[in-house]
């Protein structure tokens, strides 16, 4: 390939990740880029619900999409956080709700720390008690943040994210998509035809002998990489010596009563179990380690334990947690699947989709595809995959369950990186933000408290301030909590009067399929 600016984009795949790449380049790109995708119905998708995590909001506002318009036709509901039970030990439950802070900040330290002071001495409640989302949650409350609340006050920033129908997004995406410019062509990919000299990727011969040529080629093809995997041979690096779930099985269900604003993760035996409420009826789903539990047995726990009826057979799929070792090839780029799979325990699927194609637009190639663009892609992605994968691992390794699973999972050789947040937490409740990684410092504290790493103390600034101060100050900021909540709709409320899916669409029922995990 000449060292040219580029011109033609194609994507290959569909589904969330082809779409969602497709729209943001002829939303960003206009008419500087012709956008084709190339997909066959012949291979399908699947997807009974997707969850998903605040970052998608600033992908939509990119593409300037009306919220209650992407609600409604992708039968969408809010999310406010992950309630995750029994994780910790049978009959436990903690809520990882959204947002930047717990409580609200005094002085230079963050609430936690005042709170750890209270905890300890009897004096505070559990640490989702001063958290908006969390309580939201809990409580089945929900709204958007308030215009008209007053500076400071919880109502003014709420961080929330979406439940919705995968399929349905996907086709939400290509309307938005094709209606700008970009361009479908159905067929089967038979062969990737490869530069002699530099390797690249020239073009697509279909199985109907079209030939599609390109100057940069996006591969969404899911876990096969036909492009950077099969094509180019790059090499998958394996995270299953750090979470040991392969296999899942998925199943959508009726609702039973009004959708909850947070998705549900319970501990099973041998993994856990995915709930994610849709306005048209519920997806689910168990995440399993074939090693301790049969598939027969798995298909069966998931439909023992469903709010509402089956409203079919349970699908299953196979995986393997890890990340391609380079996401960016010569002139192709990964993105969904193709990149790598991080099972959705904490709904990263997407936010991983819409990082790959956000850094991409920020290092887009000027001319030609300098390798110092790609070794920096490669390195921010590979960062990002791997603090993701830190704090997965950290739900497993910090648990006190009794099964052959769990007590395999307390015994993980965790990475430095990991051990040293504990650590750090473990001595003083601080926790520190390692540059662009996923997840903040709320995250984090919320998480290791829930599974209950508990700091043995906290900043000695905290006792510059009078012990009944300190008391006064966490016990206001619960009740100003609480009494936010209480002036919030609750979840259905909210939809009801701003983002109704049509009656008729929410009757009709689709096809099994898994949160976050597509062929």
């Amino acid at each position: 390939m000449s060292a040219s600016a580029v011109r033609d984009i194609v994507v290959v795949g569909g589904g969330t990740a082809g779409w969602m790449a497709a729209a943001a380049f002829v939303r960003v790109l206009g008419e500087s880029c012709s956008v084709r995708l190339v997909e066959s119905e012949a291979i399908g998708t699947v997807g009974v619900g997707e969850a998903t995590v605040p970052h998608i909001k600033a992908f939509n506002n990119l593409l300037q999409i009306d919220e209650a318009d992407f609600v409604r036709n992708t039968q969408g509901t809010f999310k406010l956080g992950i309630q995750f039970v029994d994780w910790l030990r049978e009959g436990t439950t903690y809520v990882h709700g959204f947002g930047t802070e717990i409580g609200r900040n005094l002085g230079l330290l963050p609430f936690h720390h005042y709170w750890t002071k209270a905890y300890q001495r009897g004096r505070a409640r559990s640490i989702g008690c001063y958290s908006l989302n969390t309580l939201a949650a809990e409580r089945g409350r929900f709204m958007v943040s308030a215009d008209d609340a007053p500076a400071g006050s919880p109502l003014s920033n709420i961080a929330y994210a979406y439940h919705f129908d995968a399929a349905l997004y996907a086709r939400y995406l290509r309307a938005y998509a094709e209606r700008r410019g970009a361009r479908r062509t159905e067929g089967l990919v038979r062969e990737v035809l490869l530069d002699s000299g530099s390797g690249h990727v020239t073009a697509l011969r279909l199985e109907s002998g079209e030939e599609i040529g390109g100057d940069l080629f996006i591969d969404c093809s899911g876990f096969r990489g036909l492009l950077i995997g099969e094509a180019l041979g790059t090499s998958y690096e394996d995270f299953s010596h750090w979470l040991p779930c392969d296999r899942a099985w998925a199943v959508p269900s009726g609702n039973v009563g009004s959708p909850t604003p947070y998705t549900r993760s319970t501990a099973r035996a041998a993994g856990w179990q995915w709930r994610i409420p849709l306005q048209n009826r519920t997806g689910n789903g168990y995440v399993y380690c074939s090693r301790h539990v049969s598939d027969d047995e798995a298909a069966a726990t998931l439909l023992a334990n469903l709010d509402g009826p089956a409203l079919g057979d349970p699908r299953p799929l196979r995986f393997n947690t890890g990340r391609r070792s380079s996401c960016w090839q010569r002139n192709v780029i990964a993105l969904g699947l193709s990149s790598g799979f991080m099972e959705p325990l904490e709904s990263t699927s997407i936010h991983l989709i819409q990082s790959g194609i956000s850094k991409l637009l920020e290092m887009f190639p000027r001319e030609g595809f300098n390798p110092v663009l790609a070794r920096k892609y490669n390195a921010r992605l590979a960062f990002e995959f791997d603090r993701i994968r830190d704090f997965l691992v950290l739900h497993y390794y910090a648990n006190r369950r009794d099964e052959p699973f769990w007590k395999e999972c307390r015994h993980i050789a965790i990475t430095p990186e990991l051990r040293e947040k504990l650590e750090l937490f473990q001595d003083s409740g601080q926790v520190y933000r390692n540059g662009e990684e996923m997840f903040g410092d709320v995250s984090w504290i919320e998480v290791m408290l829930g599974q209950g790493v508990m700091p043995a103390g906290y900043h000695p600034l905290v006792d510059l301030v009078p012990e009944a101060d300190v008391f006064r100050f966490v016990e206001g900021v619960g009740k100003t909590i609480s009494n936010c909540v209480d002036v919030m709709p609750t979840h259905q409320q909210f939809i009801d009067r701003f983002c109704l899916a049509p009656a008729d669409s929410r009757t009709r029922t689709g096809a099994a399929g898994s949160a976050a995990v597509r062929p």
